[in-house]
Order: C-alpha cells, then sequence, then structure tokens
C-alpha cells in the first residue's frame, strides 16, 4: 500500500476526537437522544460505541505486532448499546477516544513497513493486517460522523 495511503488513515484517526467532538459537545441532551430510526442508534448511543469499538481497536492493532497471527476478539455491539453506561453523559467516553486516538497515531507513525503487514485473524472478516485496521478503522469514524450528520439533517441541527 502506497505510504499517502497509510498517512491518510492515521490523519483521518489523528483528526477524528476533534471532529466527533465539533458535532457532539453543541447538542442538548434531547438532541444527542434522537434516531433517524427507532432501529437506528442516537449520536449519544454512538459515541459510547466509539469509545468501546476504539478500545477493542487498541488490541487489533497491538496484538499482531507482537504474536504471531493472533485472533483478534469481538463483541457484541447490540448488546452492549443497551447497558446503562450508553445513557450517560459523553464526557468519559470523549476522553477515552481522544487519549486512544493519540495513542493510535504514536503506534501507527513508528510501524516499519513489515509490520503494517502483520496478520491477524478477525473471527468475522478472516485473515487482516494491521494495515487493514487502520483503513477499517479509519473508516468506521468517517461513516460514525456521517449517521450522527444524518441524524442532525433529519432533525434540523
Amino acid at each position: 500500500m502506497p505510504a499517502a495511503e497509510r498517512a491518510r488513515y492515521i490523519q483521518t484517526l489523528r483528526e477524528f476526537p476533534d471532529r466527533l467532538e465539533a458535532v457532539v459537545l453543541p447538542l442538548s441532551d434531547a438532541q444527542l437522544d434522537q434516531r433517524v430510526a427507532e432501529s437506528e442508534w442516537s449520536p449519544r448511543q454512538i459515541v459510547h460505541h466509539l469509545a468501546d469499538s476504539h478500545m477493542s481497536a487498541n488490541f487489533r492493532f497491538r496484538l499482531p505486532l507482537d504474536e504471531d497471527n493472533p485472533v483478534v476478539p469481538t463483541y457484541d455491539q447490540e448488546a452492549w448499546s443497551r447497558h446503562a453506561d450508553y445513557a450517560m453523559p459523553l464526557g468519559p467516553s470523549l476522553l477515552i477516544i481522544r487519549g486512544l486516538h493519540q495513542r493510535f497515531v504514536a503506534l501507527l507513525e513508528s510501524l516499519t513497513e513489515e509490520q503494517w503487514r502483520h496478520p491477524v485473524r478477525h473471527p468475522e472478516h478472516g485473515q487482516l493486517d494491521v494495515e487493514d485496521i487502520a483503513r477499517r478503522y479509519a473508516g468506521h469514524c468517517d461513516n460514525h460522523i456521517q449517521q450522527m450528520n444524518a441524524v442532525g439533517a433529519k432533525f434540523g441541527w
């Protein structure tokens, strides 16, 4: 993969906490709990999901650097979204996301060509490498910003 593509993934991960906060911090509690549809997550749930998902990303980036073709953990994101902590204020999850992303950037910027290619096995997605994980999480960031913007478009904020 060209270095320019990797640099884009890293830049997306670097900028994501600021982009996320720009979307959610101006929102009222009522707006944070709005949904496009009953089956969709609210911005509040998305932020808490992002913290959980990106804590998983930490393992997904690191395990292949230190283990031989590890299987990365997964979790039931729908089940987790029903726990009481998904109704909390955003502050704790925003702090988690900010800290994790600073660490992701430092880690990814330090990788050698060989480390980018270290394999990892995902139970649902099959054989991946560290670069695939970086691409997926950069896309995950963009996807959830778009999802929250769709809520805002529906409700006019």
